[in-house]
């Protein structure tokens, strides 16, 4: 049986708003409670008191933030990666590279993406040679040998597709060429910095299982003369993404998807006009977190929906409650008092929930839930 064969019958009680995220009735606020994370069936709650307007929070429920670049900071070996949060289908990490790795580096236990939060340098795979800087997306495919060597101090986010593998999201009416046309999707080259590369004995670590080994080889093993196919590292910066909107009606959050792993999706908020109509919402609506975990990392800019929070940070919401814009966003975006966003910023939702690790709760705020509370 599908799983889209749910139960709806769509009706109205009570004072509603026509259309959802506009024209609210006066002196409300919207809830969005929700199935298959935007894309299952929907109501919409009309409410005389904000949806987190809490005054306490307890339990470990509780939203969590925390700063996940002052978290690796403290990482003693520079070229293992910090994992942040996990479940069976997904990590989530923080990496810092100061120099040139001396191994290669090879993941067997699923796709990865590489997120740079700052830095630029040379990568070099099995498919060739790619400069980087901060804003990419680095996708390497499963059992893909890889190296950096960082011509500045790099931090990287890191998401792993645990056992799978990630794809470019449906387009739909939108067509292919929305978003971010795959014109944009640079590959490596087998280029002279490539061909360059030092001879003689190298190293690759690979990881498999979540464990460890070590192979050596008498040569350097990124030596191919050539390569055709259609499976290869990709890179990505934000900066090729041209965002969806509408100037009527604030467009849920999934239709920002810029990769999809079988458990989760990869979502990119860049830059974009706000709503202009009167009656639309400025601002993230009020939702019901109950099928997917969402974690944000914050990349650069000020995030619209959020106080005190800066580059770097982690915004972690478990599923099983609601959440929305903090109480100083929700009423600057009722003034109308900005025409554009200005944050950068990387989503993970995820279908299973996520553990916090003992690495992230030693930089988190303990605070965080408290930012909602009525001032």
């Amino acid at each position: 049986m599908s799983s889209r064969n749910w139960i709806e019958f769509p009706r109205v009680e009570g004072e509603t708003s026509r259309q959802a995220h506009a024209d609210l009735p006066e002196g409300t606020y919207e809830r969005e409670m929700g199935r298959d994370g935007f894309f299952g069936p929907a109501t919409h709650l009309y409410h005389k008191h904000p949806p987190t307007g809490w005054v306490s929070f307890e339990g470990p429920l509780r939203p969590r933030a925390f700063d996940a670049v002052k978290a690796v900071e403290g990482a003693n070996e520079p070229f293992k990666p910090m994992t942040l949060m996990k479940n069976a289908s997904c990590q989530i990490g923080i990496w810092k590279c100061d120099g040139d790795m001396p191994t290669l580096a090879r993941n067997s236990d699923g796709d990865l993406l590489l997120f740079v939060h700052k830095g630029e340098g040379d990568f070099f795979c099995d498919f060739g040679h790619m400069t980087y800087r901060d804003g990419d997306y680095i996708l390497l495919p499963r059992g893909t040998m890889w190296r950096f060597e960082a011509k500045a101090p790099s931090v990287f986010l890191r998401i792993e597709a645990t056992n799978t593998g990630f794809k470019l999201p449906e387009r739909g009416l939108l067509g292919p060429h929305a978003v971010f046309d795959t014109g944009a999707l640079d590959t490596p080259k087998l280029d002279e910095a490539f061909k360059s590369q030092r001879e003689g004995e190298w190293q690759v670590s690979v990881k498999r299982r979540g464990e460890m080994s070590l192979i050596t080889y008498p040569f350097n093993p990124l030596d191919a003369v050539g390569w055709k196919g259609n499976l290869t590292a990709l890179k990505l910066n934000w900066r090729d993404i041209r965002p969806v909107m509408s100037h009527r009606y604030h467009l849920p959050p999934s239709v920002h998807s810029t990769f999809v792993a079988d458990r989760f999706v990869v979502c990119t908020f860049v830059p974009r006009p706000i709503e202009s109509d009167p009656g639309a919402l400025k601002v993230p609506f009020f939702h019901s977190n109950d099928d997917y975990d969402e974690v944000i990392f914050y990349h650069q800019g000020e995030f619209f929906s959020r106080d005190n929070i800066h580059p770097g940070m982690v915004t972690f919401h478990p599923n099983g409650f609601t959440h929305g814009p903090h109480p100083k966003a929700f009423a600057a975006g009722a003034k109308a008092a900005k025409t554009m966003t200005d944050e950068v910023a990387v989503m993970i939702d995820t279908r299973d929930p996520l553990d916090m690790t003992a690495d992230a709760e030693s930089a988190e705020d303990r605070a965080y839930a408290d930012s909602w509370k009525p001032k």
